[in-house]
This record gives structure tokens, C-alpha cells and sequence, in this order.
């Protein structure tokens, strides 16, 4: 009897302390649920590398107001340009991962580490994949005198003139640029590469005839193509843009050829899955409606959603892309 008295005492400390741990495990498989119920209990910023008024800054806003309605805080833009947004990225890199600090990044953020390798972020480990967003058609325009018309026509004469053409693209390392040299590849032309500042650089030249191609984005090509000023030869990308239907892509002379800037956006590394669950969740709730089709359209854009999994798988897939053209192609930064 003694000893059964003996044993009680113990067995109700054991039974307290494995309820205790029961109520903390309770806890812990609940925490996250608590947290995602709760944010954003404060505004969000949406950090964009690039001047008010670009390309990316437009798509960020136009996302920004929308999210901003779906999550039921303020989504503020907000610029940090310089580096070919890599100030952004390496501040949004350093931010706390709580879901509150994001960016807008694109293409070049995947380019910029392989052309500069010493930098201080990763694109594929400094940043948690949030959403795919928007793709850029970009446009081969050429001048009125130039003999192609067609992909097929260009392809043909690229490959037969290997070396009398030069070609404008906003910079070196960008999409255009990169997306141009894969044909060049294609093609076995040595078409001479000239960098300019932009499109509003590259289009008066074309017209003009001071250089025969360009790349640029398929709005501010078609624009001009319209006009009768210039011809827009091929769309590098497969998908269709409402307003150059007519553009044929360039996959019709070389198939699988599918080159576009991709806008995306990211969250720093560790950040909460159920927050960045939430987050993609609503950027897909808001790109899924046909408003935000019209007015991506408007900035020359398409909508182009992932998931958090496939956007990593995407990044890293286009990463290896731009790393074997920039090997094969021999490109380096401009200064090194």
C-alpha cells in the first residue's frame, strides 16, 4: 500500500509534464497559423530598384494599389535605384524576414551576379520566391530599308551576311542584349553589338538608319511600326501582346526561341512560408482579374503568375540560360 501511495505522487508529476509538453506542442503547431491570421497587421513595402516612371515601377504600382485592396494594409512603392537595382536588392536582402520589407525585381537581377560576381547578394539564396508576375515582350525592329520582313528573312540574312550588321540594345547584359547574342549563336552571325541608354535612344536611330536593328520593348516598337516609321520584324517571345498580334515571333524561324524580361517578386531569405503563401495567394487573386490584364497591356506587359516553387524553379532555370550565353558569347561587364 505504501508503495502504490509511493508511485501516485510521480505518476501525476509525469502526467503534468507531458501535458505541459502536449499544450507546447499544441502551441508550436499553432504559432504559425496565429501569424499568417494576423498579417499584415501594418503597411508593406515594395521596393523596386528602378526611377519612378519605368517599366518595373509601373507593374510594381499597378500591383502595389491592387494588393493593397486584397490585403487590407497599404502596399507602398518605394525606390531605391542605382547598381541596375542592386541597391534594392541588397537592401530588401538585409531587411527582417517578416514579410513586411519586398521587391520588385526582374531579369537583371539574375544577369547582374553572373556579370558581377563579387557582389554581396544571391538571387537564388539571399531571396524567398513570393510570385511570378508579368512578363516584357520584347520587339527586332529594323529600318525600312533593311531586307528582312519576316524571322525567316531575318534569319536568312543574318546568316548570310554574317558580318555586316550592327544591332542596338539598351546595355550591355540586359535581356535584349543576352536575348540577341542567342541568336547570334543561332545563326553563326557576328552582328556587331551597340549599346545605347534606351529606347527612346535606339527607335530615331533605326528610323533614321544610323543603325539597321534594335531591340526594344514590343509597345515601343509597335508604336512606330504603326506609323509606317520602322518594321517590326519579330517578337522574341511566344506569347501574343494585345496590339502586336501581328508580329510574328521568332520561333517561327528558330523554334523553342522564347526570350522575355520576367518580373517578379521577392521576399528576403527566411521569411515565413504560410506569409509568403499569403502573399502570392493575393498577388494571384489580383492578376487573375481581367482589370489587370487591360492595365498590364497598357504598360506593355503580360501577366505571367508562379507559384513561390515554380518561380524558384524558373529563376534558376533562366540563371543557367544566361550564364551559358554570357560563357558561350564571351560578354563581360562594361568596365571589367
Amino acid at each position: 500500500m505504501k508503495a502504490r501511495q509511493a508511485i501516485r505522487p510521480a505518476r501525476r508529476h509525469a502526467l503534468r509534464a507531458m501535458a505541459a509538453l502536449g499544450l507546447a506542442g499544441a502551441f508550436t503547431l499553432a504559432a504559425p497559423v496565429a501569424w499568417a491570421q494576423k498579417y499584415p497587421d501594418k503597411p508593406i513595402r515594395l521596393v523596386v530598384g528602378y526611377s519612378a516612371g519605368g517599366g518595373v515601377d509601373a507593374v510594381a504600382r499597378l500591383l502595389g494599389v491592387r494588393l493593397s485592396a486584397v490585403l487590407g494594409q497599404q502596399v507602398l512603392v518605394e525606390n531605391r535605384t542605382g547598381a541596375t537595382g542592386l541597391i534594392a536588392a541588397e537592401f530588401v536582402a538585409k531587411a527582417p524576414p517578416d514579410g513586411y520589407t519586398l521587391m520588385m525585381g526582374d531579369s537583371a537581377l539574375l544577369i547582374a551576379k553572373l556579370l558581377q560576381p563579387k557582389i554581396g547578394i544571391d538571387p537564388l539564396t539571399s531571396f524567398k520566391p513570393v510570385a511570378g508576375a508579368f512578363i516584357s515582350p520584347l520587339m527586332i525592329v529594323a529600318n525600312n530599308d533593311f531586307p528582312a520582313k519576316t524571322p525567316a528573312e531575318l534569319v536568312k540574312e543574318l546568316k548570310a551576311n554574317a558580318s555586316r550588321y550592327s544591332y542596338a540594345t539598351s546595355g550591355v547584359g540586359t535581356v535584349q542584349h543576352l536575348g540577341f547574342e542567342m541568336l547570334k549563336q543561332a545563326t553563326g552571325s557576328s552582328v556587331v553589338h551597340v549599346p545605347y541608354r534606351g529606347a527612346a535612344q535606339i527607335v530615331p536611330d533605326v528610323i533614321g538608319g544610323q543603325i539597321p536593328l534594335g531591340v526594344v520593348s514590343a509597345t515601343a516598337g509597335m508604336a512606330q511600326a504603326k506609323a509606317g516609321k520602322l518594321r517590326a520584324v519579330a517578337l522574341m517571345n511566344t506569347a501574343k501582346l494585345e496590339g502586336a498580334e501581328s508580329v510574328p515571333p521568332l520561333a517561327d524561324a528558330l523554334p523553342g526561341f522564347d526570350v522575355a524580361p520576367r518580373i517578379f517578386v521577392l521576399a528576403p531569405a527566411g521569411t515565413p512560408n504560410d506569409v509568403v503563401e499569403k502573399l502570392s495567394a493575393a498577388v494571384k487573386s489580383v492578376l487573375d482579374t481581367p482589370e489587370a490584364g487591360t492595365a498590364a497591356a497598357a504598360q506593355g506587359t503580360l501577366r505571367a503568375y508562379a507559384t513561390p516553387s515554380q518561380l524558384g524553379k524558373d529563376m534558376a532555370a533562366e540563371t543557367s540560360r544566361w550564364k551559358k550565353i554570357i560563357s558561350d558569347q564571351r560578354i563581360v561587364a562594361e568596365g571589367n
